[in-house]
């Protein structure tokens, strides 16, 4: 296929667009700036906003399908309107773009936070519905409404293959912010640290990118996937606990308790009142605080999601910074 790949300069968007060229997709890549792509390869680059619909039409022109990496993660935005313009509005477009272009595949990448957690005894799957504290969490209520619009299109695009996709919390090689990355980062070599007492369902990004690509030829028109596993389904003490044991760190994790984290999040929130900018809130921090179960069956059967080790997520993000110490 010929494809139009959002979000190229992202964790998720480098790791999609090496694998679309890797299975002998042509990609055209519309980004903000053509140096936010940090690799070389045999695709096109065209610089334009996504939001720019003339500049998404021009870019979509002769595709065959849309792959939607884009989005706003920035849990320090304090207004629920900071994150409507990318995680919604720009899903209205591309509906547009698929009726006016006649394109007949979208891929497009949510979050798995729009589906309930589950327990340890009943993971939850795409049929969950949405649970606190992310119900109420500005990023993810933003996705949500984003996928409800292309839920919506594909009801009515019966002949279209619209497939949401919606992953886990991403690790791995080509963290170029970093983004995800920094929780790694935060505890790599420290002698002592403190974690919350929630958990994540961490998920290796180029399985993620492989259930993406699988995706425009596989799955359901209308279907959700869970891009995440038990397997990758732990508390961050623990995430942090296996980076140390990787590396043969001696390193004390230590429980922060949730009464802490509380006090830390009325904190934030009393200085985004004042107009400070900053990711530490009661919304965020109440999401450190609960376990999250996913069941990725769907994905691993239908769109042949692979389900790597979190150990190898671990080295394969630091070898990459290893390797790329200015990217």
């Amino acid at each position: 296929m010929k494809v139009l790949l959002l979000g190229a300069t992202g964790l998720l968007g480098h790791n999609v667009l090496r694998r679309l060229t890797d299975e002998g997709h042509g990609v055209v890549a519309l980004v903000r700036r053509a140096d936010g792509i940090r690799m070389e390869g045999p695709w096109e680059v065209r610089e334009g906003l996504p939001l720019d619909y003339d500049a998404l039409k021009a870019a979509a022109a002769g595709c065959d399908a849309v792959v939607n990496c884009a989005g706003v993660t920035d849990m320090s935005l304090r207004h629920y309107e900071d994150y409507l313009p990318v995680n919604r509005e720009l899903c209205r477009l591309l509906v547009g773009l698929l009726e006016d272009l006649e394109i007949k595949t979208l891929v497009h990448a949510s979050t798995v936070n729009t589906i309930g957690y589950g327990t340890v005894y009943a993971s939850a799957d795409e049929q969950s519905p949405m649970e606190k504290p992310f119900l109420g969490s500005y990023y993810a209520d933003s996705k949500r409404e984003g996928e409800e619009v292309l839920l919506e299109a594909a009801k009515r695009l019966e002949d279209r293959h619209i497939v949401i996709v919606n992953p886990g919390y991403l690790l791995g090689p080509w963290d170029v912010k970093p983004s995800s990355g920094r929780m790694l980062l935060a505890a790599y070599k420290k002698r002592i640290m403190f974690a919350p007492d929630g958990g994540k369902a961490f998920v290796h990004v180029q399985d993620v990118a492989a259930a993406m690509v699988g995706a425009l030829t596989c799955g359901r028109n209308g279907q959700r996937y869970i891009a995440a596993n038990r397997r990758g389904c732990m508390t961050i003490k623990e995430l942090y606990q296996l980076q140390a044991e990787i590396y043969g760190d001696r390193q004390w994790v230590l429980t922060a308790p949730d009464w802490l984290l509380r006090v830390g999040g009325w904190l934030g929130d009393a200085l985004r009142a004042a107009g400070v900018r900053t990711q530490v809130s009661t919304r965020n921090v109440k999401q450190l605080m609960v376990h999250e179960f996913y069941n990725g069956t769907l994905a691993a059967t239908e769109l042949g999601m692979p389900e790597s080790s979190i150990a190898d997520a671990i080295k394969d993000f630091h070898q990459w910074r290893k390797e790329n110490p200015r990217k």
